[in-house]
């Protein structure tokens, strides 16, 4: 009887650790996937705002728009739930994020875009560091 009570306790045990590693497997997959969605979507905005600067007469609401949009997207990247695998990862693409934020916020006088600051600003080196996170997310086990 002895037996019976320890085996089923063990496997209770087995069944309980092996749904905690399911768990935290998901975890690293979502967080891979919106990593690797986020980058995806940085290297969008680096295209898109290097494009808008590099026509003949720049659209400075267009310009204002997508650096709002930006914005949204690197808060809302910065407040997602992190697996304990990809820690280091994303405190690095948080300092980036941070570098990004900073830099879009010097771009603005009050409340306008300075077209000749973002051109010569180093948002669009930041973005591209940003990118190039995409290996390392791959190397999380997850490649997209």
């Amino acid at each position: 009887m002895k037996k019976i009570i320890f085996l089923l306790m063990l496997s209770t045990i087995i069944f309980i650790s092996g749904c905690g590693i399911l768990e935290e497997t998901q975890n690293t997959l979502n967080y891979a996937t919106e990593a690797t969605e986020y980058v995806n979507e940085m290297s969008t905005y680096g295209e898109e705002v290097q494009s808008l600067l590099n026509e003949g007469n720049v659209d400075i609401a267009e310009v204002e728009t997508t650096l709002t949009e930006l914005e949204g997207t690197v808060e809302e990247f910065n407040k997602i739930e992190v697996p304990a695998i990809a820690e280091g990862i994303h405190n690095d693409i948080l300092a980036n994020n941070e570098k990004l934020l900073d830099m879009i916020n010097q771009v603005q006088e009050n409340g306008e875009i300075a077209i000749d600051e973002l051109k010569n600003s180093e948002i669009f080196q930041t973005i591209e560091s940003i990118t190039n996170f995409m290996n390392q997310i791959e190397q999380l086990g997850f490649e997209s």
